[in-house]
């Protein structure tokens, strides 16, 4: 499974590996290995059939298919484990989260089934001092999990939508955003089971949120209504930035990790965007190397500028955007 071409998008900086039937949801690069990938994928469009997660490495020829497992619902998301390179969690269409190690070759360890709908999100947790994970579902929970223990340690309601997208806080402990179908993006506290703070950020369902790596007070929205929105949660009456150019959902949204101001987007009108939202101009570069909706989108945390992107059209590709090739 999988073929491998070089060349396209981006300057023709894009390595591209096909993975045939499966389209891509969720694309995550290793904290822990460079050139290290996951790739969270459905067949059927995630309508019907089973999932794949597919585990990636770079190479001098392009992207090689390191390991895939496979589940008999399609998966929406991937996370890695921050502490264990080895380890990752799925979820999925059947509600369950799926913990997998790509030392071994059957999987997966354990699965936690508990959201009655599907679970469409997982992020593990970025703070040094606690290994927590988070799942949002389209039953309209978030639920709080030890990757150590059978059984979820706390479910969070509150949104009267589907859950689309949850993210921790990388700067405070305990602290993880959702965003929903009900139009809200909310803040969190492990602490304490009520939400913490409720943002009318759209007029629109909110695919994905995220949170600013050098502010921890900064977060974005992308929604249908093909807008991105900047949110400083020390004044929430109107946003702080408001990126327009995407012609369709914007699908998922990821802050920068080497630039405090620089944000990429990918979207179901088939483009990846990076913007720099201190600029006057703030869309940086447009890219469109995919022939369906695109869903899956990350930034290296190894390789400054490097990024990864899958789509409904069954390509994963790596690549460097002309904007990040030369200093922001």
């Amino acid at each position: 499974m999988g073929t491998a071409s070089g060349g396209g998008g981006a300057g023709a900086r894009a390595r591209a590996l096909r993975l045939p039937g499966l389209h891509g949801y969720a694309a995550e690069f290793s904290p822990y290995w460079p050139g290290r990938v996951a790739c969270a994928t459905a067949q059927y469009y995630g309508i019907a059939g089973c999932g794949t997660l597919a585990v990636l490495e770079q190479n001098e020829a392009g992207i090689a298919l390191l390991r895939s497992f496979d589940w008999n619902d399609g998966l929406f998301d991937v996370t890695w484990s921050e502490n264990n390179e080895h380890v990752l969690i799925t979820s999925s269409g059947d509600g369950s989260l799926q913990i997998w190690d790509t030392a071994k070759t059957k999987g997966p360890l354990q699965v936690y089934k508990e959201h009655t709908q599907e679970a469409y999100s997982v992020d593990w947790s970025q703070t040094r001092g606690e290994q927590l994970v988070v799942s949002g579902s389209w039953d309209q929970t978030a639920k709080l999990w030890d990757p150590a223990v059978g059984k979820s340690l706390c479910t969070f309601k509150g949104h009267e939508g589907v859950i689309y997208s949850t993210i921790w806080s990388p700067h405070i402990p305990g602290c993880f955003a959702s965003a929903s179908g009900d139009q809200t993006l909310r803040i969190w506290d492990v602490k304490a089971p009520a939400v913490k703070l409720v943002i009318p950020a759209h007029h629109a369902e909110i695919l994905s949120c995220d949170w600013c790596k050098y502010n921890q007070n900064l977060l974005v929205t992308g929604a249908v209504d093909c807008s991105l929105k900047g949110w400083d949660l020390r004044n929430i009456r109107q946003p702080v930035f408001i990126l327009l150019g995407h012609t369709y959902a914007i699908r998922r949204v990821k802050f920068s990790p080497f630039h405090a101001t620089l944000l990429a987007s990918c979207s179901y009108d088939f483009t990846v965007r990076f913007w720099d939202f201190s600029k006057p101009n703030p869309l940086l570069e447009t890219v469109e190397h995919h022939t369906e909706f695109t869903c899956g989108l990350d930034l290296s945390l190894h390789n400054c500028g490097q990024v990864v992107d899958c789509a409904w059209d069954e390509l994963v590709k790596i690549y460097t955007p002309s904007c990040l090739a030369v200093p922001v």
